[in-house]
C-alpha cells in the first residue's frame, strides 16, 4: 500500500556558465539562449516534494514522488528544457530501457521549450531506445516541447483537452567579429532546416507547409494539433488499459503475494 507522509525541499543544482558555447534556443529570448543561468529553469523552485511511503511485507520504503513515478515508467518534462533537464530525462529513458526494453515509457510534457541541443538530445534518445515512448501534453507543449510531443510512438501521442501547442523557428544571438556572426547565422539556418525536416517526418506534412508554419509563432488547440499531425488523439480520461497496468504493477511490487522479479519482467 502507498501513503503520502512527509514533505522535503529539493534544491536546484547550479552550474557555471560556458560563455563561448553557442546556445540556440526555441521558446526563449536570445539573452536566455546565450546565458544558461538566465533561463527560467535555473531559477525554478519545486518547493516541497512529497515523499511516498510504500508498505510491504519487508517493511517500509520512502521515495520522493518523482522516483516513485519513475518506478511506474512515468517520466516528466516540466518547464524550460536545459542541459540539466536533458541529462536527467536521457538517464531515465536509458535506465527504463535497460529494465525492460519492450515495455512502454510514458512521457508527460508541460514545457515552454528551451535549448535546441538539449531538446535534440532527448529526441534522439527517444528514437534510439527500443521501448516505445508514449507522449502526453499537459498544460502546454511549446517550441522544442512540441517537437518532443510529436516524437512519440505512432498512435501513442496524446493531449488532454485544454493545453496549448506552439511551433516556431529557432531563435538565437551572437556577438563578436562580423565573420564570427556570419558563421553563427549560417549555423542557425542549418538548425532551422533540420528542425523543419523532423517536424515534416512526424507530422507527414510537406516540408513547404512546415517552413511556412514555422516562420512565426503558431499556436494550436489540441484538436488543431491533431489535425496538423503533432498528436494522434485528444483524451479526457486515462485509457482503462493503462489504469489496469498501473494496478497490476502496484500489486506486483508491493510485496506480500506479489509475483517475483522475474515474473514481473516477463510482462509485455
Amino acid at each position: 500500500s502507498l501513503s503520502v507522509q512527509t514533505l522535503t525541499p529539493l534544491q536546484p543544482r547550479r552550474h557555471a556558465v560556458e560563455p563561448n558555447r553557442p546556445r540556440w534556443a526555441m521558446g526563449a529570448p536570445p539573452s536566455a539562449a546565450l546565458h544558461p543561468r538566465a533561463s527560467p529553469s535555473h531559477a525554478r523552485r519545486y518547493g516541497l516534494i512529497p515523499m511516498v511511503i510504500e508498505h510491504s511485507s519487508r517493511g517500509e520504503r520512502a521515495y520522493d514522488i518523482f522516483s516513485r513515478l519513475l518506478k511506474e515508467r512515468i517520466v516528466g518534462i516540466h518547464g524550460s528544457i536545459s542541459d540539466d533537464t536533458a541529462s536527467v530525462v536521457v538517464a531515465q529513458l536509458l535506465f527504463l530501457e535497460f529494465e525492460n526494453p519492450s515495455k512502454p515509457v510514458h512521457l508527460y510534457i508541460n514545457s515552454t521549450g528551451g535549448a535546441v541541443s538539449a531538446g535534440l538530445a532527448i529526441y534522439d534518445t527517444i528514437q534510439y531506445i527500443c521501448c516505445p515512448v508514449t507522449t502526453l501534453c499537459i498544460g502546454q507543449a511549446a517550441s522544442m516541447g512540441s517537437l518532443l510531443l510529436a516524437a512519440g510512438a505512432s498512435g501513442e501521442r496524446r493531449a488532454l483537452p485544454n493545453p496549448r501547442v506552439m511551433i516556431h523557428q529557432p531563435s538565437g544571438g551572437a556577438t563578436g567579429q562580423a565573420s564570427d556572426i556570419a558563421i553563427h547565422a549560417k549555423e542557425i539556418l542549418k538548425v532551422r532546416e533540420n528542425l523543419n525536416s523532423i517536424y515534416a517526418k512526424h507530422t507527414k506534412q510537406q516540408i513547404e507547409r512546415i517552413e511556412q508554419c514555422m516562420e512565426r509563432d503558431m499556436f494550436m488547440s489540441p484538436e488543431e494539433a491533431k489535425e496538423f499531425g503533432l498528436i494522434d488523439e485528444v483524451i479526457e480520461h486515462r485509457p482503462i488499459s493503462l489504469v489496469s497496468d498501473a494496478v497490476d504493477n502496484s500489486g506486483a511490487t508491493a510485496g506480500g503475494t506479489g509475483g517475483t522479479g522475474n515474473g514481473d519482467k516477463s510482462k509485455g
